[in-house]
């Protein structure tokens, strides 16, 4: 159906692609009589990075089918495609253009998720002369205030206080007396299981969404649109309509949820999914609330279903995690972006892009990664963020990779999770030392490095992992600055220790390996 005729409105009420929920705070206040929903599809939103064609879809698809699902309550919606003859730039020039077109009393919308996009809406209505309504988005459990409250005052911000806080807010997983269910806030302890050397056995396959013919569509247009993006859409089966989102939901509580907390940080070659949920990018495009995850969630625990360990850990990503990096990413927004605590300056390598290395682990993360347009949290950051961590990759490049290449990325979680928890390049705000490991953890929490040409025990050598080689390099290049932090003493004490002969061959094995970009072919020994 075409986007109706241009006439005057009372209301042009925006949707942007990450607020598709089809019973928003502002479409429930929408009159189909005198307002009009705008939507526009614009080439700058996919192409600021150079994103995964999965992405692309998932957001285009989502939108589109919103839009239908609108026009059949009767709203008048007013969609510009990327495929119109004179489609727009951008979203600001988008916009400009929907203002002159529909001459609107007022434009409203739900805050938007991302500094950039609130300053170019807000900058082009007052061009306009037209008021802009951004209605305080509900979908989330802590507001932008509220957030500001908990962080006044102190010196240091910790997820583990906010997302307590939020426990008793909420009422979730408290006791009769008010405490935290089985005595304690949290069971992180016992969610760091690995799987033994037989693997993970028979895996409960997550369910699929077979691509109906608006997402085939969208993905025909994707391919001609952007045939040089990065990535593959020959898997794509994300859950796409509401009705999806929940279907998800549910098969992850039933199927999956039970042994979650057990193995969540686990990886596992070929075996993307393991107990993951696969509803982030459904959450993140506003298709689930965050509190009917959490209710199901608690549920299952309730009806016995499920154990606690299990559920809190899983609660305390949704209530916890995903609430705390929207705080940190307004709190510090815009100047937030461009830290560099750790002065990191290399460039990304270009594996990231291809997946073509010599280190087991990252070619099945990578790898992983352009096919489906997903990795889980661990493999994430204990991984490819681990090496770029390591090797001193500028926060601002990995951020983008991060930013292009997941279905689920959107920039106020991406962001403080890339800048802040993977490369310390905040200093400390959200983690309370940087996530640094040898190749021994990969070993430990996986099977990658079984067959892989290198070894985590080695730091110097022909065999040496570049893991190992450059956790040691890392810890010796900021060995001053990481000494205010009592959480690195143990690691410090063990480069303390270290013989002169023995860390200047590890520098030059680092030296050399990073020179060769990392290819597999740096010179050893």
């Amino acid at each position: 159906m075409p986007s109706p005729s241009p006439r005057a409105c009372r209301t042009l009420c925006l949707i942007l692609g990450d607020q598709l929920h089809p019973e928003s705070a502002l479409l429930n206040a929408a009159d189909p009589a005198h307002d009009v929903i705008w939507m526009a599809e614009v080439r700058h939103e996919s192409e600021k990075v150079w994103s995964h064609k999965a992405r692309i879809a998932l957001f285009l698809s989502g939108m589109r089918h919103l839009r239908d699902t609108l026009r059949g309550r009767g709203f008048r919606v007013a969609y510009s495609s990327m495929g119109d003859a004179d489609a727009a730039p951008n979203l600001g020039e988008a916009l400009t253009r929907a203002i002159a077109a529909w001459r609107p009393s007022r434009v409203a919308m739900l805050e938007a998720g991302e500094w950039s996009v609130a300053r170019e809406l807000e900058t082009v209505a007052r061009q306009a002369g037209v008021a802009l309504d951004a209605i305080e988005d509900p979908h989330f459990l802590c507001t932008r205030d509220a957030f500001a409250a908990h962080a006044s005052g102190r010196r240091q911000l910790r997820m583990e206080y906010f997302y307590r806080e939020m426990r008793v807010r909420h009422g979730v997983l408290l006791d009769v007396q008010g405490g935290p269910e089985g005595g304690t806030w949290n069971f992180d302890s016992e969610n760091r299981g690995s799987f033994s050397r037989e693997g993970p056995g028979l895996l409960p396959a997550p369910k699929r969404f077979a691509p109906d013919a608006v997402t085939r569509e969208v993905m025909t247009d994707v391919e001609r649109w952007f045939p040089k993006a990065p990535g593959s859409m020959a898997r794509f089966d994300w859950p796409i309509t509401r009705d999806e989102a929940r279907a998800a939901l549910s098969d992850f509580i039933e199927n999956r949820l039970p042994e979650f907390g057990r193995y969540q940080d686990a990886m596992w070659r070929h075996e993307p999914w393991l107990y993951h949920s696969r509803i982030s990018a459904a959450l993140n495009l506003r298709l689930l609330n965050p509190r009917e995850v959490i209710s199901a969630a608690e549920q299952a625990y309730r009806n016995r279903r499920v154990p606690l360990a299990s559920v809190e850990g899983f609660i305390r990503q949704i209530l916890g995690w995903r609430e705390y990096v929207r705080g940190v990413y307004w709190r510090f927004m815009p100047e937030y972006a461009d830290r560099n605590a750790l002065g990191a300056t290399r460039s990304l390598p270009a594996f990231y892009w291809t997946g073509e290395t010599d280190m087991a682990c990252l070619r099945a993360c990578v790898g992983q990664t352009l096919e489906l347009g997903y990795a889980h949290h661990i493999q994430r950051l204990m991984v490819t963020g681990l090496y770029a961590l390591l090797a001193g990759v500028h926060p601002a490049e990995v951020h983008r990779w991060y930013l292009a290449v997941y279905v689920d990325a959107v920039e106020w979680v991406e962001l403080p999770n890339t800048l802040g928890m993977s490369q310390f390049a905040d200093g400390g705000v959200m983690a309370s030392k940087p996530y640094a490991a040898s190749g021994k953890y990969i070993q430990r929490m996986s099977n990658y490095c079984e067959g892989c040409r290198f070894n985590p025990a080695q730091a110097t050598g022909p065999a040496a992992c570049p893991f190992t080689t450059l956790y040691w390099d890392f810890l010796m290049r900021h060995k001053s600055g990481l000494r205010r932090n009592p959480r690195m003493a143990m690691m410090l004490r063990h480069v303390d220790r270290m013989g002169a002969e023995e860390g200047a061959a590890i520098r030059r094995q680092a030296a050399r390996w990073l020179e060769g970009e990392g290819d597999g072919n740096a010179e050893a020994g």
